[in-house]
């Protein structure tokens, strides 16, 4: 893959407050492809070209499945298309429905979406970020919901090509994932009227130097939401794990939600909302015929289900909406 791919949507920025970092944005995701690329990315561009031709039809923002619906794939057709998406295994983040082919991956990310989005300011006309995107599911809810432009970044370069496979058939230059994680953004870009960050926050060695880079990406009065596991119990405690949360080796902290409150309060931002509390199911995350891998369920105590197999606290995850202050 090469630049040509994300040229579209980086045009686009032009039109926004974000038209000064076009180039620097360019030049960073064109050396997130060269050398750093991944060994597997011939095998993922092969999986792209071969996608078939789908026929027209309406494409879908604002379902839980996001996609394509309005005609009948034949046979050839579904088993073309079935082939070439699973290449790119695992799916994680969706679901997808591509003519009537749903893509059943491991996480309902669409519950998520359904917990969040009445608590959160209109997205209408609105310039987002989404850190941390993966294959950009939320950013198409977000399109649905009326933003103006959407930047996904995720680093995980799977996770691009599977983005690069769905808009294959949606076709929007609204939206893309870059192949950036937070640190690789320019160091003044800013002007975002609202930033996610989902799932994120607990693999961030300093939390704190996370919720601040945050910061500065929005704009003055900018909105935040920030989902992340939390701890259950009162007053400010934080668990560190000693070693793998679920199965995870990169979690390193989990507030409770009044420390969380704090950090983000500390980290310049005010107007806190606790918009969710909700413990992860195993019908929410769990393995499926497009993720084969372990999943939620082979994670959690076989004989306590509040427990994870290490005996931490099973996940739960809070949302939290705050406002740029200053």
């Amino acid at each position: 893959m090469d630049l040509t791919a994300f040229a579209p949507f980086l045009d686009h920025l032009a039109e926004t407050p974000l038209a000064p970092w076009r180039t620097a944005l360019a030049e960073r995701v064109a050396q997130r492809l060269g050398r750093s690329a991944h060994g597997d990315l011939p095998r993922w561009e092969a999986a792209l070209a071969q996608l078939p031709e789908l026929p027209p039809g309406e494409v879908l923002l604002d379902a839980a499945r996001v996609g394509l619906d309005g005609a009948t794939l034949t046979p050839e057709q579904r088993a073309a298309l079935r082939e070439a998406l699973m290449v790119l295994h695992p799916w994680r983040k969706g679901p997808y429905s591509l003519h009537g082919l749903h893509i059943d991956t491991e996480w309902r990310s669409d519950w998520k979406w359904d917990r969040l989005v009445d608590a959160i300011s209109p997205l209408e006309d609105r310039l987002v970020l989404d850190v941390g995107c993966g294959n950009g599911y939320h950013g198409w809810r977000m399109l649905g919901a009326g933003a103006r432009l959407v930047l996904g970044i995720d680093p995980t370069q799977l996770f691009v090509m599977q983005f690069q496979a769905i808009n294959r058939y949606l076709g929007s230059e609204r939206l893309s994932v870059l192949p950036l994680g937070i640190e690789h953004l320019p160091a003044h870009l800013t002007g975002f009227d609202t930033l996610f960050s989902m799932g994120v926050l607990y693999h961030r060695r300093s939390p704190i130097d996370h919720l601040v880079d945050l910061r500065r990406l929005l704009r003055p009065g900018g909105e935040l939401v920030l989902e992340t596991l939390v701890l259950e119990g009162e007053g400010q405690q934080v668990l560190v794990p000693p070693g793998r949360y679920a199965a995870m080796r990169n979690v390193w902290f989990i507030p409770t939600v009044a420390a969380l409150r704090v950090w983000v309060a500390r980290c310049g931002f005010d107007h806190i909302r606790v918009a969710d509390v909700s413990p992860t199911t195993i019908e929410e995350q769990r393995a499926t015929d497009w993720m084969h891998f372990q999943s939620l369920p082979d994670q959690l105590d076989p004989d306590d289900p509040t427990l994870t197999r290490e005996g931490h606290p099973a996940p739960v995850r809070a949302v939290l909406v705050a406002r740029r202050a200053g």
